[in-house]
């Protein structure tokens, strides 16, 4: 009997600042998702912005060297009023995709809405209301200063739904799906059984 290999893919997810960058790497089997790691760099204690820039690209490669990510999804900056925040946002981003260049890793840009639309249904969801659905689809429960983690890991899973897709039942067409609940509506009988586990 043949046995049938699934596939497996590590994402890893940057959400980049310049006073904290917040993390998460998720580990896709199949069409099964399970957390690896979340966490945070911070750079508070850095007072020059070069420095900072440099704490980020090296934190990178080594998150890269550690946990091997076949791609990066980085989170790209808002447009906000303050063009020095802006300026300092997008130079932070601007590293981090460096880091993952120097390691031949893909990268791919999410907008902040886009990863909040995909991860709750809900583009102007709060921080708080992206951390509890991920909470509950990836079942962990440590708090480890949460919200900048969370939203690194955001990104990653972001990421991982925009692969999801499933045959309609017609020979060769396929659906794509934008978010985790639009594809568990249209797929119960394939969703129904399914545990996500650490």
């Amino acid at each position: 009997m043949q046995q049938i290999i699934q596939k497996e893919r590590i994402i890893l997810g940057i959400d980049p600042g310049t006073a904290v960058m917040g993390y998460g790497l998720v580990k896709e089997i199949g069409s099964k998702m399970e957390l690896i790691s979340l966490g945070v760099i911070k750079m508070e204690s850095l007072d020059d912005h070069m420095l900072k820039l440099q704490r980020i690209f090296e934190k990178t490669v080594a998150l890269i060297d550690n946990y091997h990510p076949d791609c990066l999804a980085i989170e790209a900056p808002f447009y906000g009023k303050n063009i020095q925040v802006m300026l300092k946002l997008g130079r932070a981003q601007g590293v981090a995709m460096a880091a993952a260049l120097s390691r031949n890793v893909t990268i791919t840009e999410y907008s902040p809405r886009k990863i909040k639309q995909a991860i709750t249904g809900n583009g102007n969801a709060t921080k708080e209301q992206v951390a509890a659905m991920l909470q509950n689809l990836l079942k962990f429960s440590e708090t480890p200063e949460f919200l900048d983690a969370t939203d690194g890991l955001a990104v990653a899973v972001c990421h991982s739904f925009q692969k999801i897709s499933t045959s309609t039942g017609k020979a060769g067409s396929k659906k794509s799906y934008s978010g985790w609940e639009t594809f568990v509506k249209d797929n119960t009988n394939r969703v129904s059984g399914l545990k996500i586990k650490k």
